[in-house]
């Protein structure tokens, strides 16, 4: 395998704070990804459809997917990206991955548009899922993430967040510390408040929290409903 880093990116665009290898068949491997997968795994299991169609947001090296159908062996994973290597990533795990036949994608989604272009199209989708995009992402992203979700998911349809929170001004000191880490690196990064900065924009968009997971280190499951 070789080495690499992703770069930092412009607004909108997918970005990783961590070293991902590539194999010689082009999929990239997330060590973060091979860390939290069984336990995002157990919780997906929970609480989201098993038998339906899920649309990743800022599916980076494109894991979760393959791991999630693997798995869940009638549940069908639609990638996205707007990180050409990622979606280089994406494209190899659809040709490449035991359950690839119920992989597709990846999709053009620059999630803070209020349009998605072909993406809108898949509406309506069962479920979507996004693991540590909003904090390393203009606020606009999160923004546009949930009025997509609102878009897109069928009624009760669910909205899989994944990631580090603050919970109404209240902040666990290591994600405090990764916040400012985040902002010095850019403004507009930074861990993002459930309570403060999210419902408000779930609500508008008519989605409901259903549910808050503690998760290891200081992350959440955070999951929300479509009416």
């Amino acid at each position: 395998m070789s080495k690499d880093r992703d770069d930092i990116g412009s607004a909108g665009k997918s970005v990783a704070l961590e070293q991902r290898d590539t194999g010689e068949d082009g999929r990239r491997y997330s060590p973060s990804v091979a860390r939290n997968r069984e336990p995002i795994a157990d919780v997906f299991e929970r609480v989201m459809p098993l038998d339906g169609r899920v649309l990743e947001i800022a599916s980076g090296t494109g894991e979760h997917g393959a791991w999630m159908t693997e798995r869940f062996d009638a549940l069908r994973w639609i990638y996205s990206d707007l990180d050409e290597m990622s979606a280089d990533s994406q494209r190899a795990w659809v040709q490449l991955a035991p359950s690839g036949e119920r992989l597709t994608g990846p999709y053009t989604i620059d999630a803070s548009a209020d349009d998605w272009g072909e993406a809108e199209a898949l509406a309506p989708l069962d479920g979507m899922f996004c693991a540590n995009m909003i904090h390393i992402a203009p606020f606009e992203a999160a923004e546009g993430l949930l009025r997509g979700a609102g878009r897109l998911l069928r009624p009760g349809g669910k909205l899989f967040l994944y990631g580090p929170f603050a919970r109404n001004g209240a902040i666990a000191e290591s994600n405090a510390r990764f916040s400012e880490d985040l902002k010095c690196r850019d403004p507009a990064w930074g861990v993002r408040d459930l309570d403060i900065d999210l419902m408000p924009l779930a609500n508008a968009a008519g989605l409901a929290l259903e549910a808050v997971i503690d998760m290891p280190a200081n992350n959440s499951s955070v999951i929300f409903r479509r009416a």
